[in-house]
């Protein structure tokens, strides 16, 4: 008789306890219930502001400008330092970036040109930098993105300029030397390259397809494990799919975007010989964004070829205390050895000691020119 009352107690306990759970449970859906109606009024009161902004901006004229990439790095580095947790700092900056491209596409709805076609890095880049809100517009090369800009088809364009791994992308460059285009913003993606492709194995692939920059990227995978293995250099990885697809005994590298899109199966994952392999990519505009107090400013020089003419150029940048990211050189297409080069500068035009040496420069240099400036990267 003690033996079943003390069952029955038990069970009477467990029941009594399951009882306080599920009242906790409910008592905690209830509370997001209540927070996911702040957060609807909020958004909307938010999404409200920005058409009123909209509507001030029209007042002002026809030219603009909607995006405002200082504005939006002034945000995401405010909400940021202020963000106490347990919300990662990534995904806080992906759901701002979300919201804020969402609210922009209320008060005007932006085209975005990037090499394409859907699937690319670059397409990837372009959404992580200006949110699902946007129209992305595929181009078939890094000269059509810069042409897009150019004419106005498009209100922005994305391009990579540069990897951690294969270095600068010459075709960038170059575009960037002629064009009238003006970088406005940059992104920085973590690249991990599949090998995608409908066989069963490695041992039935006879040709890879990829950009020439990711053929670089996984020179050492390749060399390992698809010895002897025709690589064929395309205009992008996305492409390098869409071949793949239609080939049994091809693969291509390419991302999981892509894997997704053109239905292929990853042969191997994450073959980069690098794992910190990082592409950067300029966001193309026709205007400057202001000064948010941490930034990039992008110049192309030219000088007469005579001993110590780079290192006087280099010296007026140490003279005043700027800090040099990133220096490049291109073979200057009217002459023979004279050389073009690309320099990265920390700091904004508009900085009295940047303003001060993009003038003494410009005096110096036989050509020169101010390729853009941006907020660096969050993210």
């Amino acid at each position: 008789m003690g033996e079943a009352g003390g069952a029955a107690r038990h069970r009477w306990n467990g029941i009594s306890i399951l009882m306080s759970a599920e009242q906790r449970l409910a008592e905690l859906r209830a509370a997001i219930d209540a927070v996911d109606d702040e957060l609807l009024a909020l958004l909307n009161r938010r999404a409200a502001l920005t058409i009123e902004v909209g509507d001030v901006k029209r007042a002002e004229g026809d030219t603009v400008e909607f995006y405002r990439p200082d504005r939006e790095a002034h945000i995401l580095r405010r909400l940021l330092a202020a963000n106490p947790g347990p919300l990662p700092e990534e995904a806080l900056a992906r759901l701002v970036r979300e919201v804020i491209s969402t609210c922009l596409s209320l008060e005007q709805p932006l085209r975005i040109a990037y090499l394409g076609p859907e699937g690319t890095y670059t397409h990837a880049a372009a959404l992580k930098h200006f949110g699902g809100a946007v129209t992305p517009v595929a181009q078939a090369s890094v000269a059509e993105v810069f042409r897009e800009v150019e004419a106005r088809a498009c209100d922005y364009g994305v391009v990579p300029i540069e990897n951690s791994v294969g270095g600068s992308v010459n075709l960038t460059l170059d575009c960037l030397a002629e064009s009238s285009a003006r970088i406005c913003g940059e992104v920085v993606l973590a690249v991990h390259h599949q090998l995608l492709g409908q066989g069963d194995g490695l041992a039935a692939i006879r040709r890879v397809y990829a950009h020439a920059q990711a053929l670089e990227q996984c020179r050492g995978w390749l060399g390992a494990h698809l010895p002897g293995v025709e690589q064929v250099a395309l205009a992008s990885n996305a492409a390098a799919a869409q071949r793949a697809a239609a080939e049994p005994d091809a693969a291509a590298i390419a991302g999981v975007d892509a894997a997704r899109i053109y239905g292929l199966p990853t042969l191997a994952p994450n073959i980069e010989d690098n794992p910190h392999n990082t592409t950067r990519f300029v966001v193309l505009g026709r205007s400057l964004p202001k000064s948010t107090g941490d930034d990039r400013t992008m110049v192309m020089f030219s000088m007469t070829n005579e001993a110590g003419a780079l290192h006087g150029m280099l010296s007026i940048l140490a003279e005043r205390g700027i800090s040099m990211s990133r220096i490049e050189s291109r073979p200057l297409r009217t002459g023979v050895w004279d050389y073009l080069f690309f320099v990265d500068l920390i700091g904004h035009v508009e900085d009295a000691a940047v303003a001060e040496a993009v003038a003494a420069m410009e005096a110096r240099a036989a050509a020169f020119k101010v390729l853009g400036c941006c907020p660096r990267a969050v993210i």
